[in-house]
């Protein structure tokens, strides 16, 4: 599916309906499979974050008072300076000028991307991802160079030399997913550092979405794109490791004069984050209550992952090489039988929701969310293993 056309080069478009009218843009397969779906089967495994929080697992008592008190006005359009002094607190030396919030961390993203690329430019992707990114830059007039992740035994491995040999003077900028989405592999400090000093050569941007980072299951921090590099932007939010997609809190980190142009940017999107949301966000990155939260998402991975291995053991056919963090396990499946089919045939005939590797350019491959509830994640599983057939 395609929206427009792309305007001539020398056009510059005023805002995003402009933008939109003329994007050539893909169907988001990912999203629009568990837009459709997700709300109309018995047991969803379609899903990366954590089970999501009522507002009594979120809020004490003394919030109460703070909240019936919020009048649901516009707030500061570049989110409350306390919100903002608090997400920068999670990055070391940023400041509340390194921090732009917006509603979600698909929206930081896409406004990183229309900011950042002009038609002609070139971008190289971290692969497999949430497709997002290399979507958006394309539709942008960009061409996209993928770079995959290598599935050794027991562990997923990014080769530098492989980045290296993609970068061009003609590169705007690196992508990376950094805890991944969908293998739930992360990067160490070494390999960070590495693309950063591959962006640094050619005087590319890093572009590094980190809205897993918080979700590890052995709760060691997965090390932040962010101060290793002049040209880095993080997104972030807390809809996958904080259990809070609902919400729709994100943010963008970078050098404060490039986050003054995404504010630009983002005036013509959503144009301010909701007062609620804001005022919600501040409590749940209180130091106390955000590592509470963490805390209890690991405990949620942790759990369910023990139940992933247990039944790939019990499969003959299928191997998983075990996340490391995020609310997924990516497994491999074999036979020739197109995921999409395999995932179709589990949810028209079962009820069961999961996400085909096929939406990640990785079939026979399907990516199972491991941040719900424990018997929904068996009774998937036991009947995945029926349709798997082995």
């Amino acid at each position: 599916m395609t929206l427009g056309r792309r305007p001539p080069p020398d056009r510059e478009a005023s805002d995003l309906l402009t933008v939109l009218e003329y994007m050539d843009i893909e169907s988001f397969d990912l999203e629009r499979w568990q837009s459709i779906y997700e709300h109309h089967v018995a047991v969803n495994l379609s899903e990366s974050g954590v089970h999501p929080l009522r507002l009594q697992e979120l809020i004490e008592a003394t919030d109460l008072e703070d909240l019936l008190s919020q009048q649901l006005a516009y707030t500061q359009t570049n989110g409350t300076a306390i919100l903002r002094e608090k997400v920068a607190a999670l990055y070391g030396s940023a400041c509340v000028a390194n921090v732009l919030i917006t509603n979600g961390g698909s929206e930081a993203n896409f406004v990183a991307c229309w900011h950042l690329i002009t038609p002609g430019d070139e971008v190289v992707v971290v692969q497999p991802t949430y497709m997002q990114i290399p979507e958006v830059a394309r539709s942008f007039g960009a061409t996209v160079h993928e770079v995959w992740l290598e599935a050794n035994p027991a562990k997923w491995r990014l080769d530098l030399d492989v980045v290296r040999a993609a970068v061009t003077p003609r590169t705007r900028f690196i992508a990376v997913c950094n805890p991944n989405n969908p293998t739930g592999a992360r990067l160490d400090t070494a390999a960070v550092t590495g693309l950063c000093s591959i962006a640094a050569k050619y005087g590319c941007w890093l572009l590094a979405d980190e809205v897993y980072r918080g979700a590890e299951l052995d709760g060691r921090g997965t090390p932040s794109a962010w101060n290793h590099y002049e040209r880095v932007i993080v997104t972030g939010g807390l809809s996958k490791a904080y259990g809070l997609p609902g919400l729709r809190v994100g943010w963008l980190v970078g050098h404060p004069d490039v986050i003054d142009k995404l504010w630009g940017r983002r005036d013509y999107t959503t144009i301010a984050p909701g007062a609620i949301n804001d005022l919600l966000a501040r409590r749940a990155l209180e130091p106390k209550r955000r590592e509470r939260l963490l805390a209890r998402t690991r405990r949620i991975l942790r759990k369910n992952q023990a139940i992933v291995d247990a039944w790939v053991t019990d499969q003959p056919g299928v191997h998983q090489i075990p996340p490391e963090a995020g609310g997924v396990t990516l497994i491999r499946y074999l036979g020739n039988r197109e995921s999409i089919e395999l995932a179709e045939t589990l949810r028209a005939q079962h009820g069961v929701l999961i996400v085909p590797g096929s939406h990640f350019k990785l079939d026979q491959h399907l990516r199972i969310g491991i941040g719900g509830e424990p018997e929904p994640l068996r009774d998937g599983l036991t009947k995945l293993a029926e349709v798997l057939g082995f």
